[in-house]
């Protein structure tokens, strides 16, 4: 495995906050002898990827990225719109993983049921658009946006994110979501909590996609 490239697990907004959230969020996942996974910030990046301009934005920048990072073995995209998903995988052969899609496969596998909590209402039906790509929307108890005006950098922080991703996880719960996904990298530093409480699996679609990019790398060496 030392002679595999890292996986670059890629933040297309400028927070370092969000990255460093990222950071903590895969600690674990690394392991004596596998491959480094290395979480970077797009500094030019937009403050948080909420519009469709900046997922259009984001996107250019992430295949720059991409392009100027060859030694990697894998790509993640550490955002749920998955901002330039097709355009990168259109300019390298290794794989590139969408952490909405790897977090939305991972729920299917333990639920019925699954939910989303969103950042904002705005980046609902992006987020819908993908799950009919993906074939899967049959399967959605509903997604929930946070309430207040909590920023992407701030959702995976203090008690005031804390108590709106609750809320939402409850009303997902009730509408009968068997795991919930957390719909922005951004809330990576809530999810234990929140599953301890809420007794239902909540996924962080980031470590979603840094374990599958794992285990196709350590499967071509098995």
């Amino acid at each position: 495995m030392s002679t595999i490239g890292p996986i670059l697990v890629i933040n297309p907004n400028s927070s370092e906050n969000v990255t460093q959230g990222l950071r903590d969020a895969v600690a674990g996942m690394q392991f004596p002898g596998g491959p480094l996974i290395e979480c970077v910030t797009i500094k030019h990046g937009p403050p948080g990827v909420v519009t469709q301009r900046h997922v259009d934005e984001a996107a250019l920048n992430t295949a720059d990225l991409i392009e100027s990072r060859p030694d990697a073995s894998a790509y993640v995209l550490a955002c749920y719109s998955q901002p330039g998903l097709d355009l990168a995988r259109s300019i390298t052969t290794k794989p590139v993983y969408g952490i909405q899609d790897a977090g939305v496969l991972s729920a299917l596998a333990l639920a019925d049921l699954f939910g989303v909590i969103a950042v904002a209402e705005a980046s609902i039906p992006r987020h819908l658009r993908n799950l009919r790509r993906l074939g899967v929307d049959g399967r959605l108890a509903g997604e929930v946006a946070l309430e207040g005006s909590i920023s992407v950098a701030e959702s995976g922080h203090g008690e005031e994110s804390y108590a709106a991703l609750l809320k939402a996880g409850t009303k997902l719960r009730q509408m009968g979501a068997g795991a919930v996904v957390l719909g922005c990298a951004g809330m990576s530093g809530h999810r234990q909590r929140l599953e301890d409480e809420l007794g239902i699996r909540i996924i962080d679609p980031t470590q979603a996609a840094v374990a599958m990019a794992l285990g196709g790398l350590l499967s071509r060496t098995s």
